[in-house]
């Protein structure tokens, strides 16, 4: 997988979840018919992530020598952040800030966006202990520490329960429900990328989306990668991939085919789940997991979050 983390390159393959705590609530799957893990956020840990994610706090990582390298096929994205693209932060206590990149998507609610599992499932710590995620915001259209459409606490996050947590490339993926902003929903203000669960023929050709927390901008613009995506499938994952290089802090980022540059929509068909990386910090390939019939499920039970 692939987050930013202040002071650490990336976090890849990490093994994180998600665990009770006083300001959120997780629930188990309740039936066949609701098959995924949600976790609800007080009003209280809502305040708490809005007074935690300062504009001076989301730009921490800027000008931080530990980052990796800056993306060499990956590059900035020239115009106004497409439609519903947006940075998603949190904290992984015991209070590592991070940084992940997540969706609006079409919703009844017309608050619901989509991102990866891994970025809202702390997995566990090298001693077994749940790690949690707290303090979880989402800034659709971020730009050089500018929030054109505000700063939205997010209320509710789900995974299926199909994904296992941060060590598994299986459905990993997440849909996270925003409070309004001064009664505006984030999809009436930000707008939306389609969703598709048709599996398009491979290869196909794919904008990636995503905001690296590199040298390139440390985490401070959307970058883009236009690249063919390959469908490949083996006895326990079935995932899309390609050679773009964005480094930590794209993950949960959209895969879109049909993307228009000039009006900047697409249709989303995975997200960023993993990366290689060398010694040297330097992402080599991404991918992300095909959608299956628990995401879409996931997804069409989103607007009860």
């Amino acid at each position: 997988m692939i987050t930013a983390k202040r002071h650490t390159p990336a976090r890849i393959f990490a093994s994180f979840a998600v665990a009770a705590s006083a300001l959120v609530l997780v629930s188990a799957p309740a039936s066949a018919a609701d098959d995924r893990v949600v976790t609800r956020v007080s009003a209280a840990g809502r305040a708490a992530a809005l007074a935690h994610w300062t504009p001076e706090r989301m730009r921490q990582w800027v000008g931080d020598d530990s980052l990796p390298p800056a993306e060499k096929i990956g590059q900035e994205w020239p115009g106004p952040v497409p439609a519903g693209v947006g940075r998603l932060f949190f904290t992984a206590e015991p209070g590592v800030d991070e940084s992940c990149t997540a969706t609006v998507v079409p919703s009844a609610t017309h608050d619901v966006a989509l991102t990866a599992g891994h970025c809202v499932n702390g997995g566990l710590d090298r001693f077994d202990n749940p790690i949690r995620i707290v303090n979880v915001v989402f800034v659709p259209g971020y730009d050089h520490g500018k929030a054109p459409h505000g700063v939205f606490p997010v209320r509710a996050f789900a995974w299926p329960s199909t994904y296992s947590g941060p060590t598994s490339g299986t459905d990993d993926d997440a849909v996270i429900a925003l409070d309004p902003v001064d009664g505006r929903h984030v999809a009436d203000v930000a707008g939306t990328q389609d969703v598709s669960f048709d599996r398009p023929p491979s290869p196909v050709d794919t904008a990636v989306l995503g905001y690296p927390v590199s040298q390139a901008a440390g985490g401070e613009a959307l970058f883009s990668c236009v690249r063919p995506a390959t469908l490949e499938a083996n006895s326990v994952t079935t995932t899309w991939n390609t050679d773009c290089d964005l480094a930590g802090g794209s993950s949960g980022g959209p895969w879109l085919r049909g993307f228009d540059p000039a009006t900047g929509r697409g249709t989303i068909f995975s997200v960023t789940s993993r990366g290689t990386m060398t010694e040297d910090g330097v992402t080599t390939d991404l991918s992300g997991a095909a959608f299956t019939d628990p995401v879409r499920a996931l997804y069409e039970l989103a607007w009860e979050l």
